[in-house]
């Protein structure tokens, strides 16, 4: 059901793919006739033979061979990437197996926004995987000879006896939880004892309020909580809305940071408020709207001049995007004859991909997994840049609601008309239901413990989701909001912004690499100031299309496209054989702190991205106002931080 319950849910023709894996392997006959994820946490443990590892915090676990392997991940690093090292330190299994011939190694029988509950039906044995968690979920104590030292905790006695690599029990039936003491300090191990008896067996994130959200555990045993917290985490939690006490000294290591824990049966996290608009915050200086009126007549007749011959919809969506740019733009410098064109061109090219009728391509609803793929992506893994398989569907889908929006806007008599269609777009990525007769999977891209989204779809990866373009998925959210207001849905626009201001937060706190942090070694921050493709497991100074030399796209990948929402800076271009499309982003981000520099370098430019134009930078560098009166001295960077 989309967010809105006043909508009628409309879905697009219904696929048939020859491309999608099926999710009966891995999910309980009782999941697989609801909308499934496609960009989990856990998604590897639904794919192929489900035996890749992933990272629930402060653990890799790995599940193969009828058994789940732990491990506390060492690193490897330098000047290039981050990745956790997965080493099984302790491996699970029964020796009595309840049916030996089954073939799945493990079912997951439920799930919910910061767990999974993995079965091994043929060893009688389930796991409470709860991000966060530094149980695994009578004291014995065993030392591995790697010099780790694991706690054992049981809900009954249990009689062990053990070799040189092996520990054995007696029969058991009961609970028994797993954990590494991070440190030798004993009071590390005292805490650990205190809340051992208090065990998480779910977690799910609630909204409730604009740029809030709620963490709540179903808990079993008795005593209080215990639950590990990332660095932003500990930024946004608001200890005034809720009951929780901060371990400042009981520490996990991890690639997001150090893990710190919390005890309380709830979190509350409050981000920052971010207002969405349609256009710039300070306006356009008066003194410039004739340059930028100037370029829009050109880029409005350039629109009716070129029809779209790519039937890509990510470049499509961008094109489709680029021109919904003009009209606010145009709307802003008080420019309106130009309006009226830019509606015709809006509604002849979105129309056919609404209505069914796009010569080449189209969307179409998959029941399978419960979401929308392509025509092109439904043989075809490659095709759409994976969409078929749900890669990057915030991306491409984000753009499609951005024209959607400001045409409703311009026309709200054809947003009347296309919102069923346009709403189920929006809900393929953003619905909030877990309700088993929704037709979408709840915030398909949006990762509700670490804060930001993935982009990766259900595709096996050895070091997990990923996301390359932090500024697209904040584009996604943004749109949808726009489209909130377009409509009058003040339940969309409140949701949307919570998840751009999200969004926004985890790109300052692990895309954008700063000088003099913690998070990552000294050998990669000093050569890098952004993360190109940031894994669960992994960080990468490359990008999927480029490597690390090319900078300029590592920074516009993390700008495009520049919109209201978006205000940034890095530095200038020296590498021969830069596009002329990447230049555009760099100069853009000079603006802010270089405006006539910035301007006279983008008056030269020869050629813009597909989804900018000269208008649009010439829009972004007449509406940054003063700088030193807005940003004080330095050169500001996106949303909030200082970059050299």
């Amino acid at each position: 059901m989309p967010l809105s319950k006043k909508n009628t849910p409309f879905l697009f023709p219904e696929s048939q793919s020859t491309v999608l894996p099926d999710p009966t392997n891995f999910f309980s006959p009782n999941l697989v006739s609801s909308p499934l994820p496609t960009n989990s946490f856990f998604q590897n443990l639904a794919l192929k033979n489900g035996d890749q590892p992933e990272y629930i915090h402060p653990y890799l676990i790995k599940s193969s061979n009828f058994s789940l392997s732990l491990s506390y991940p060492s690193r490897f690093f330098n000047s290039s990437f981050i990745y956790q090292v997965f080493n099984a330190d302790l491996t699970i299994t029964s020796s009595q197996k309840t049916n030996p011939l089954s073939h799945w190694n493990h079912r997951i029988s439920s799930y919910n926004d910061l767990s999974v509950t993995l079965d091994i039906p043929s060893s009688n044995l389930r796991f409470f995987l709860v991000r966060g968690s530094p149980f695994l979920t009578v004291s014995h104590t065993f030392q591995f000879n790697n010099g780790q030292t694991w706690l054992l905790y049981a809900s009954s006695p249990i009689k062990l006896s053990h070799g040189l690599s092996e520990i054995n029990s007696d029969v058991f039936s009961g609970v028994i939880r797993i954990a590494l003491l991070p440190d030798s300090d004993s009071k590390h191990e005292a805490v650990l004892d205190r809340f051992s008896s208090c065990y998480p067996v779910c977690g799910d994130a609630v909204f409730e309020r604009p740029f809030c959200v709620e963490y709540k555990w179903e808990k079993k045993g008795w005593g209080d909580l215990l639950l590990l917290a990332h660095p932003l985490h500990l930024q946004l939690l608001s200890d005034s809305d809720c009951d929780v006490t901060v371990l400042d000294d009981f520490k996990y290591r991890s690639i997001d940071g150090e893990l710190v824990g919390v005890v309380g049966d709830s979190w509350v996290l409050k981000t920052d408020p971010v207002s969405v608009t349609w256009h710039s915050t300070r306006g356009v200086r008066e003194e410039s709207r004739d340059e930028i009126a100037s370029a829009l007549l050109k880029d409005v007749e350039g629109l009716n001049s070129s029809a779209i011959t790519t039937t890509s919809s990510y470049f499509y969506g961008k094109l489709i995007a680029r021109a919904a740019r003009l009209a606010l733009i145009a709307e802003e410098v008080s420019f309106l004859d130009v309006i009226p064109a830019i509606r015709k061109y809006l509604k002849e090219t979105i129309e056919p991909w609404l209505e069914g009728t796009f010569n080449g391509n189209g969307f179409l609803y998959d029941r399978k997994w419960g979401g929308i793929i392509t025509k092109q992506g439904s043989t075809d893994t490659g095709a759409d840049f994976g969409f078929g398989i749900y890669n990057d569907h915030h991306y491409h889908l984000g753009y499609f609601l951005y024209g959607i929006a400001v045409l409703a806007k311009i026309d709200p008599v054809w947003g009347r008309k296309y919102k069923p269609q346009a709403y189920s777009l929006m809900a393929d990525f953003m619905t909030l239901s877990r309700r088993s007769n929704s037709h979408y999977t709840r915030l398909r891209c949006f990762d509700l413990y670490k804060l930001h989204s993935w982009a990766g779809g259900l595709t096996e990866f050895g070091d997990g989701r990923n996301q390359e373009s932090t500024s697209e998925a904040v584009n996604a959210y943004y749109s949808a909001a726009l489209m909130g207001l377009a409509y009058g849905d003040t339940h969309l626009v409140a949701i949307g912004s919570t998840l751009t201001s999200l969004e926004i937060h985890a790109a300052q706190m692990w895309w954008q690499v700063k000088e003099g942090g913690n998070i990552y070694e000294e050998d990669f921050t000093k050569e890098n100031k952004v993360v190109g493709v940031l894994w669960s497991n992994k960080r990468d100074s490359g990008l999927w299309f480029a490597p690390p030399e090319w900078r300029e796209c590592r920074l516009g990948i993390q700008l495009l496209p520049i919109l209201p929402i978006s205000e940034w800076t890095l530095p200038a271009l020296n590498r021969e054989g830069v596009g002329e499309g990447w230049k555009g982003f760099v100069y853009a981000l000079e603006g802010v702190y270089d405006n006539e520099g910035a301007l006279m370098k983008i008056r030269s430019l020869n050629g813009f991205d597909d989804g900018n134009t000269l208008t649009n930078l010439l829009w972004w560098i007449h509406s940054r106002g003063d700088v030193e009166e807005e940003f004080g001295h330095g050169k500001h960077c996106w949303f909030g931080h200082y970059c050299h």
